[in-house]
């Protein structure tokens, strides 16, 4: 096992990281920018490493600086966490070189599943649906034209380094194709500095469900059910739960198997999502994998009752599974509290929080790194929070976390509660008639 791991992350993540660790027995290291120097995972860790000023490119998202801190404090593994140079193979291959065990899949199994034509192409010869479109990247507007007639449309343009919706158009009829292409182009060339594009047919009506899966480095993998994160807003998720509601017994059998084979078809190590577009007919195909720990990995602890962090760790010194695919036992949900304004378009508001009090309670827990007194820097993402509950039924977690909301008060900013609050009173959402689509139309006034 591990003596000392440096957490290459901030916040929320990092504190999680820490407090695993300690109950392991292991010794962290904590890094910060300078816009981040009160916050709570450089109080809590054993040692803490300033390693620049706050923008990320200078100091969360630099493998030099991050490798110097390593050095100077004797880590001997590294823990990503999510974002940042979570899915970055480079860095992954970095830490290898430097005889620094990074805690999670190896830089082959990253970059596979990184660059999404890769990794569709790799599900394909797995025998893994994939939805329908371009067998790699168009070559030009006249190929995506005839392909989009091929599938039929609507179609959808996407980025094939892309994330978090950009560099992704949806096109309804021809005519709308080119100047979709692009948009697309440009975006993407300016978010990730590749304009490559591919071409997919549009599923309406889709649930975003995904697998949590686990591998060792002995090749076995299993799945430990799923996540319906079908709530989010411009390709952000703001909520997500266990079990789907959408979810039958046979469906997750076979979902789960296909998850199953996708970490199997790379021999994947550590821990990862398998995510899946789901029709309104049950019909699921493979969307991407996330080579890392998610945001939403509170909800499947919750509910089969292990801490996902504490098998990363384990698996990444050479441990191996034990057990089998898992079902969840009860029902949970993640509400994600973002200091942002839901009543003016889900503005950024960052600043100092004056009064907090979070949520307590039977089967409530709260993943947090902000306090009373804690200024939110504008440089990240605005995340402060998640609100998960558990209990026996999706009826039960839903009236627990309305209660749980109603207890969660943060003063001096503006928070995502009264659009969360609103949500949980929703006839639809109670019912589980949702999809992607259904914070278009969701009436979020004051």
């Amino acid at each position: 096992m591990f003596d000392k791991i440096l957490i290459a992350n901030r916040g929320e993540i990092a504190l999680r990281i820490i407090r695993t660790c300690r109950e392991m027995g292991i010794k962290t290291v904590a890094v910060y920018s300078t816009a981040d120097r009160e916050s709570l995972h450089v109080r809590f860790a054993d040692e803490a490493v300033c390693i620049g000023p706050a923008p990320s490119s200078e100091s969360y998202l630099s493998i030099p600086r991050i490798m110097a801190a390593v050095e100077i404090t004797n880590a001997d593994a590294i823990h990503p966490g999510y974002g940042f140079l979570a899915e970055n193979a480079d860095f992954a291959e970095v830490c290898s070189e430097y005889g620094i065990k990074f805690i999670g899949p190896t830089p082959e199994q990253i970059r596979k599943m990184g660059d999404k034509i890769t990794a569709k192409e790799t599900m394909i010869k797995a025998g893994v649906p994939v939805i329908p479109g371009s067998e790699g990247l168009l070559r030009d507007l006249k190929t995506g034209l005839r392909i989009a007639k091929e599938i039929g449309y609507p179609v959808i343009l996407k980025a094939t380094a892309g994330g978090g919706g950009k560099g992704m158009r949806i096109v309804w009829e021809e005519k709308e194709f080119e100047t979709a292409w692009e948009v697309a182009r440009k975006e993407a060339k300016a978010a990730f500095g590749n304009d490559g594009i591919y071409i997919e047919k549009f599923i309406e009506e889709p649930r975003h469900i995904e697998f949590q899966i686990v591998g060792d480095q002995k090749g076995k993998v299993i799945h430990l059910s799923e996540r319906d994160c079908s709530i989010q807003r411009r390709h952000q998720k703001l909520v997500e739960e266990c079990p789907s509601p959408f979810m039958t017994p046979e469906l997750r059998e076979e979902m789960g198997a296909a998850a199953v084979k996708a970490g199997e078809a790379i021999n994947y190590e550590g821990v990862g999502t398998i995510e899946f577009l789901v029709d309104k007919h049950r019909n699921f195909y493979f969307m991407e994998m996330n080579t890392r720990i998610q945001v939403e990995h509170p909800v499947t602890e919750e509910v089969i009752d292990h801490d996902l962090i504490k098998e990363q760790i384990k698996i990444a010194a050479g441990e191996t599974i034990k057990g089998d695919n898992y079902v969840p036992n009860g029902h949970a949900m993640e509400c994600r509290i973002n200091a942002e304004d839901p009543f003016n378009g889900f503005r950024p508001s960052p600043g100092k929080i004056l009064s907090l009090h979070t949520s307590k309670g039977h089967g409530v827990r709260v993943d947090t790194h902000v306090y009373a007194g804690y200024t939110i820097p504008p440089y990240y993402d605005s995340m402060i929070a998640k609100l998960i509950c558990r209990a026996r039924t999706r009826e039960e977690c839903i009236t627990k976390m309305e209660r749980a909301l109603d207890e969660f008060i943060v003063e001096g900013v503006k928070t995502t509660v009264p659009f969360h609050q609103r949500l949980m009173r929703d006839e639809r959402f109670r019912k589980g008639d949702f999809n992607t689509g259904f914070l278009n139309d969701f009436p979020i006034t004051e």
